[in-house]
């Protein structure tokens, strides 16, 4: 606006017809110094803050706390190195909201069953990763938007000043499942961040002795497909469809199917190992004994497949150790 209106002053004030007579300064060196010298300080000027900027941004040392988060088909894992704990992070929006049978709530496709925790007023470092295709970390709040490569790691990191829900997405197109892999932080405040990592780790201490003691109890069957129900939804149901019917030349179809019909052992291994080459991953990790047993009951019993066969964390377990 400014250089506009100098300019227009200039051609209304020193027309040729009010006599106005060009100044004559042609090949001046002074003027060639000026104009060469002025732009290139003001351009070191600009440098040299900028610059900083920009390695202060891709600066991810003297964290506070380093989270590894590990991009899958189609969820989250995140482990906070050096403290023992880690999860994995799912789509919590139901079925019925996705088929449009249920009313949707505002953070539809945008919440998740665990969220990532961090706290405020720390640097949080970033370290991302994959176990299969391209994901990218994207959390618009943080300006974080990072690629989470199979065999590679990138670095982040943010130092988040408010208490909060933040949320954000996959932001590579990463598969069938792309839109429904959502990403939830919760920040919360030093203390009590260090409150929730303290009651992580005996919850996950609580869950390994509870694990053992249930490797001398046999489960009943109803109990069984209940739990199995709620595991197949939230894990199986994007690829095998939650009538079990799968998706033809995609994704196979475990009504009626050999793997949820037959040998208990083969439909064990391939839930715990998954199947390489192709998107049916390991729940090993993912899941505990009870909730593996409670799915491939539940599978081998659901859709009229009426195996009558009850699957106990033992039988998970034993199957584990003969691998």
């Amino acid at each position: 606006m400014i250089v506009f209106a100098a300019m227009f002053w200039a051609l209304i004030h020193h027309r040729k017809s009010k006599g106005a007579v060009a100044a004559q300064f042609h090949e001046s060196t002074k003027v060639e110094i000026l104009w060469t010298a002025i732009p290139f300080v003001i351009l070191i000027g600009m440098a040299i803050p900028a610059t900083k900027t920009l390695i202060a941004m891709e600066d991810t040392s003297k964290a506070d706390l380093t989270i590894k988060i590990t991009g899958s088909q189609w969820k989250w894992h995140y482990e906070y190195l050096s403290h023992d704990v880690g999860f994995y992070s799912i789509l919590a929006t139901s079925q019925d909201q996705i088929h449009d049978r249920a009313e949707k709530q505002n953070t539809y496709l945008l919440e998740v069953d665990k969220p990532l925790v961090i706290p405020t007023d720390r640097k949080v470092r970033f370290l991302m990763t994959s176990d299969d295709v391209i994901h990218s970390w994207w959390v618009p709040a943080f300006a974080v938007k990072k690629d989470a490569n199979p065999g590679f790691i990138n670095e982040a990191w943010t130092r988040v000043n408010e208490v909060g829900i933040y949320r954000g997405q996959c932001a590579e197109l990463c598969g069938k499942d792309h839109g429904f892999m959502p990403i939830v932080v919760e920040a919360k405040a030093p203390e009590d961040f260090d409150n929730w990592l303290l009651n992580a780790k005996n919850e996950k201490a609580t869950a390994a002795a509870d694990e053992q003691k249930l490797l001398g109890q046999t489960l009943n069957k109803d109990e069984l497909m209940s739990l199995g129900e709620q595991v197949y939804m939230a894990n199986c149901a994007a690829c095998h469809q939650p009538t079990g019917m799968g998706l033809g030349g995609v994704f196979p179809a475990l009504k009626g199917s050999i793997i949820a019909t037959g040998p208990i052992n083969d439909h064990i291994d391939i839930v715990i190992h998954g199947k390489p080459g192709t998107a049916m991953q390991s729940y090993l990790k993912q899941l505990s004994l009870k909730q593996l047993a409670a799915v491939i009951t539940y599978e081998r019993n659901a859709w009229d497949n009426n195996t009558g066969d009850v699957i106990q964390p033992n039988d998970v377990q034993s199957r584990i150790e003969e691998k």
